[in-house]
């Protein structure tokens, strides 16, 4: 499930000295190209956590579910509030779904 970058959303958090995926990525994977988005350096050695689109502030990654499970229709697209996240899930057939969970910080 590698990162899919939208880039008509994604600015490369400009005005930082490095974006919310670089610093979130444990893999060390996520870069800001020339073009001033982010992009991942290589999408077969993506860990699948999720980090970069967790941590991106205008919602320009998601991540697909792999074909073997939910074909490549289906996506999954975290949306993170102050004290929550909320998952948005599109199954195959347009079909979408939401759930809201309090972060683990929130107290």
């Amino acid at each position: 499930m590698p990162p899919r970058i939208d880039p008509k959303k994604c600015n490369g958090c400009e005005g930082r000295e490095e974006s919310h995926c670089e610093e979130a990525c444990p893999g060390n994977l996520m870069y800001v190209g020339e073009d001033g988005k982010s992009h991942c350096r290589s999408l077969r050695d993506c860990w699948d956590c999720m980090s970069c689109t967790k941590a991106c502030p205008r919602n320009a990654i998601e991540t697909r579910v792999p074909y073997q499970l939910g074909y490549h229709l289906a996506r999954l697209t975290p949306l993170m509030g102050k004290n929550s996240i909320t998952w948005k899930c599109v199954d195959i057939h347009g079909n979408e779904e939401t759930f809201k969970y309090r972060n683990r910080m929130d107290k």
